[in-house]
């Protein structure tokens, strides 16, 4: 017992300098922000995605497509792999360099999987065009959401913006590193991909000429799994940020979105800045709360830097353990 004691400690004491790994892609982040498109791993995988389009979606709208749906889900599973095979490949890689070494390679190659300095800079920038005209604002916006923004209103375009960088909170930031900690490199790739081909595939209707309704199906229900237990921890997060949120309120709102997920770290925002965030015709979540003001912009951005800031050591013991274990077991 005093054996196996003295092996957990010393495995975690050479997993230690892993835990840098975490702030110092953040540091990476906020200093240099995104790199080039050529250098992209997302848009590599967006590249993929598309190319693979057209031998998976139909051109017409069929009902109970199965076939579409066993072309999307095989589609997904191979790229995914090969996703998950080239980061596990150079994790292994850099595992056999020293530490002083492998921790700020790792953290580079970590950077491009989250992204939250570009996330801040375009919802703060919404808002700046958004003070200088409503034109000028929608324009902007349509950069962050897939939805038509031309009949929206000034309130609703911050609104649309505020509700953006929660959602984004989880998809960009907190889930990545979620499954870095987790399961390192791989698990911080495979979810940027399922990420991405949701977005691109996981369409419920016509899109780019092309009936995303059952071929995107398993993208769609891949990002949802993934993202389930991040969105939970996002809105977490924002609750412990804001303090005197609770819970329970919490989970009220966000079941009144459609999305599984993606209403709980809006919902977070709504109560915590206490205002309404709307989808016209689709949701209101915290209904009571205050029209969004200019300034519940900057205060949306504030908290959401916040959170991140608390993620950050949350992460880095997710990762002292799975290093420590990897290191315990021989692996």
């Amino acid at each position: 017992m005093v054996d196996a004691a003295g092996s957990l400690l010393a495995a975690l004491w050479l997993a230690m300098p892993w835990m840098a790994v975490p702030a110092l892609a953040l540091a990476v982040d906020w200093w240099w922000g995104e790199p080039r498109p050529a250098l992209h791993p997302v848009v590599w995988m967006g590249k993929a995605l598309h190319g693979c389009a057209a031998q998976v979606a139909p051109t017409q709208v069929r009902t109970a497509d199965y076939a579409a749906f066993a072309r999307g889900a095989v589609a997904w599973l191979a790229l995914a792999a090969l996703v998950v095979g080239v980061a596990w490949g150079l994790q292994q890689g850099l595992r056999q360099l020293h530490w002083l070494l492998a921790v700020p390679l790792t953290a580079l190659l970590l950077k491009p999987l989250l992204a939250w300095r570009m996330l801040r800079d375009e919802v703060l920038q919404v808002e700046a065009a958004l003070g200088r005209s409503l034109p000028q604002g929608r324009e902007r916006l349509s950069f962050l959401v897939s939805r038509d923004v031309q009949s929206l209103g000034a309130v609703e375009v911050r609104e649309s913006a505020i509700e953006s960088l929660a959602e984004n909170l989880n998809d960009s930031v907190v889930a990545p590193l979620f499954w870095f900690a987790l399961l390192g490199l791989p698990g911080a790739a495979l979810y940027r991909f399922a990420n991405t081909a949701d977005a691109m595939w996981g369409y419920p209707g016509m899109r780019g000429a092309r009936y995303w309704q059952w071929a995107g199906k398993w993208a769609a229900r891949a990002d949802d799994a993934l993202s389930w237990l991040p969105a939970r921890i996002t809105a977490w997060l924002l609750k412990l940020c804001a303090r005197g949120v609770r819970w329970a309120s919490i989970a009220r709102q966000a079941r009144r979105t459609p999305s599984p997920n993606s209403g709980w770290p809006m919902a977070a925002m709504a109560l915590a800045l206490d205002i309404r965030l709307r989808k016209p015709g689709v949701y209101t979540l915290h209904g009571r709360g205050r029209q969004a003001a200019p300034l519940d912009t900057r205060r949306a951005a504030t908290l959401a830097a916040e959170a991140v800031l608390l993620a950050v050591p949350a992460t880095a013991l997710g990762v002292l353990l799975r290093e420590g274990w990897r290191l315990g077991t021989g692996g």
